[in-house]
């Protein structure tokens, strides 16, 4: 039986998480299929292979079972005689636990299913488009859960919680867009930021030069991910299959209404500029907005946040040059060949922040661009900063001659190092003697 409250007539606020459509149970063999995998609908970026199809189906086969223990917690709430006090949230936490869902602000990754129950003796706390059964295009994020119950329960939510309420008596009007962010993901690093409106979906990627699906062991445990990309490898996939294994365009714009699996980028499409530049304003203006301390390298978001903590340093502009910051960021990762002469300049900022973006922003560009700036990324792999030196550190590695590559080499295994450094600082360390390939073999 489950307890929705202590005693009999005491209010009660309560989570319950079910986790069989989890990604990891989308993998659990053996497991005999109910549906049947030649029905399911596999996604354009998706190869549709026999492994693929099982992913998919039993992936649908774990959604019913969900929905039946979902039905259980609906059936207690009438056996209890709770259902007319009580108001029902139903949601996901991310999109399907598939390669290219989960993990990444696509539509994809980020839109989950969103269904309240509110009871007539509560439908004044309702949104004036409320009516049972019906649907609302509202844009919605989890951020605005927290606002959304303190205003049901008659809480004026405090200014500084960056959510809306989209329900009782302190309703926010519909926002223009939503927001969505990827940084770290397991023993990967990244940085994706993401804004859609209720038609079009921009992606931000300020780190171009990795491939969208870096080898993260846990998500490679998925059947689906391996035979991807052994296909891949094999050159066997289409131009829309074979993009997650490839490196990112700083933009991509996508047509939610014509396009739902979004390979169709139309951030180059003459006919999309002037969408294309309001949603990459909307989405500059949110990062200044919240203060994205996401610009920080990871190891720096928690040295400069000693003695307080990350979201203080970020709104304090003495230790967070965010405007600074942001703006090596943008000039590094939009990969204008011209940026790279004021990127080298960068190296003398004060900010290491700055520096570790100028540093990114050689590296990004490849070959020529560490030749022309090897005085430079020499000099950086002696930084104060850890992180500007492991990127220096990476760049020489990657593009530098036979002495580059043993000096790096020489910086990155000290910085690997867990007992002499933070976690952050060897990970990244780790990740970039990673991308050195067999020139680390040694």
């Amino acid at each position: 039986m489950l307890r929705m409250s202590s005693k009999p007539g005491q209010p009660f606020f309560a989570v319950f998480n079910h986790e069989i459509s989890h990604e990891s149970q989308i993998r659990t063999r053996p497991h005999k299929l109910v549906h049947d995998p030649a029905k399911a609908r596999i996604p354009a970026y998706h190869p549709d292979a026999p492994e693929v199809r099982h992913d998919w189906a039993q992936y649908y086969d774990n959604i019913t079972t969900m929905d039946r223990q979902a039905q259980a917690l609906l059936e207690q709430l009438e056996k209890d005689k709770l259902v007319e006090d009580t108001i029902v949230f139903f949601y996901g936490d991310n999109g399907s636990g598939m390669p290219r869902s989960k993990r990444w602000p696509y539509n994809s990754g980020l839109n989950v299913p969103l269904i309240v129950h509110i009871p007539e003796k509560f439908r004044r706390l309702a949104s004036k488009d409320y009516k049972p059964g019906a649907t609302s295009d509202r844009l919605v994020g989890f951020i605005d859960l927290g606002p959304t119950l303190l205003s049901l329960a008659g809480i004026k939510p405090p200014d500084h919680l960056q959510g809306r309420a989209f329900l009782g008596e302190h309703q926010t009007p519909d926002p223009e867009f939503n927001h969505g962010f990827r940084g770290r993901m397991d023993e990967r690093y990244d940085m994706v930021r993401s804004v859609r409106d209720k038609r079009y979906i921009y992606i931000r990627n300020y780190m171009p030069h990795k491939i969208y699906g870096q080898h993260i062991a846990y998500m490679f445990e998925t059947p689906t991910t391996q035979v991807w990309k052994k296909l891949y490898d094999e050159g066997k996939l289409n131009d829309a299959q074979k993009r997650f294994w490839e490196t990112k365009p700083p933009e991509e714009l996508y047509d939610l209404e014509n396009d739902r699996d979004e390979v169709n980028n139309l951030a180059k499409s003459a006919g999309h500029q002037a969408i294309l530049k309001r949603l990459r304003k909307a989405q500059q203006d949110h990062a200044l907005a919240i203060r994205d301390v996401g610009f920080l390298p990871e190891d720096e978001i928690h040295t400069r946040s000693k003695g307080s903590t990350p979201y203080e340093a970020g709104h304090d502009e003495s230790r967070y040059p965010l405007k600074k910051i942001m703006a090596t960021a943008e000039a590094a990762s939009m990969l204008d060949p011209r940026a790279a002469g004021d990127l080298v300049k960068a190296f003398g900022d004060a900010d290491s922040a700055v520096r570790y973006w100028a540093a990114m922003g050689i590296l990004m560009r490849g070959a020529e661009a560490v030749k022309s700036a090897k005085p430079a990324l020499r000099k950086a792999l002696a930084d104060a900063s850890p992180s500007v030196r492991v990127v220096a550190g990476e760049a020489l590695g990657r593009y530098g001659d036979a002495q580059d590559l043993a000096q790096a080499l020489d910086v990155l295994l000290e910085l690997a190092r867990l007992d002499t450094n933070s976690l952050h600082v060897a990970l990244l360390a780790l990740n970039a003697i990673d991308s050195l390939g067999e020139k680390a073999a040694g």
